[in-house]
């Protein structure tokens, strides 16, 4: 098992930020603001899958085909290979945790198919 994250790792991308709250073996934590109106990439893991709680704000989440909107306390399920994105078509920030789970937990665990920042 490989994590390269530790705790108070931190990164600003052109969507918002994250932070890691807390990491060990197999598990990584991480608190993420998105911007209003900003949206991560659509993107999958091959080696993770990832927990989502909305704890600020609405958010618009693709899984698959779908597409979600949740709100605060809302969970989102997202497993390993499957293509997913948040997103915020909001006024204001939005937050949520995320809690990775895997053997191999690192940010070249990305596999992105569209963005709007042009990373794909």
């Amino acid at each position: 098992m490989a994590n390269t994250y530790q705790k108070g790792d931190h990164d600003t991308r052109p969507w918002g930020t994250w932070e890691v709250l807390d990491a060990g073996e197999g598990f990584c934590v991480k608190r993420i603001k998105v911007l209003p109106h900003s949206m991560l990439s659509l993107q999958s893991h091959n080696f993770r899958s990832e927990h989502w709680i909305i704890i600020k704000g609405k958010a618009v989440v693709t899984l698959g085909d779908e597409k979600l909107n949740k709100k605060i306390n809302d969970a989102i399920y997202i497993p390993v290979k499957t293509k997913h994105r948040i997103q915020n078509d909001t006024e204001t920030d939005m937050e949520f945790i995320e809690i990775q789970a895997g053997e191999n937990l690192d940010e070249g665990d990305i596999v992105r198919y569209e963005d709007i920042y042009g990373r794909a």
